[in-house]
């Protein structure tokens, strides 16, 4: 999508919105990415499922800023499912292990 500051992926249905948030300045670009996610799905008839939508902070330090999404807050998440694998803030593998085993017993 032309005039995004941050990085827009889209796998199987799943859309995924990443930026680095140093400062303030940081925060301000993912807010304007996600109300021009918002306006161009609006014109292309896209439904994005708002009570889907999370925010996973990632890195020690993270100032853990609250986004909107079509003037809804966004809910935060500690870990996240991701093609099958659980990965928390930390990027660490939760419970991949387990979730393997869980398959051969």
């Amino acid at each position: 999508m032309v005039g995004l500051s941050g990085t827009l992926s889209k796998f199987a249905g799943d859309t995924k919105l990443c930026g680095a948030v140093n400062m303030l300045e940081g925060r301000d670009a993912i807010q304007r990415d996600l109300d021009r996610l918002e306006r161009w799905a609006r014109v292309n008839l896209v439904n994005f499922k708002k009570a889907k939508c999370r925010v996973l902070h990632l890195g020690d330090g993270n100032p853990k800023h609250k986004y909107r999404m079509g003037g809804e807050w966004t809910e935060s998440s500690t870990e996240e499912k991701d093609l099958g694998v659980l990965v928390d803030e930390k990027l660490l593998s939760v419970g991949q292990a387990y979730f393997a085993g869980q398959k051969y017993e």
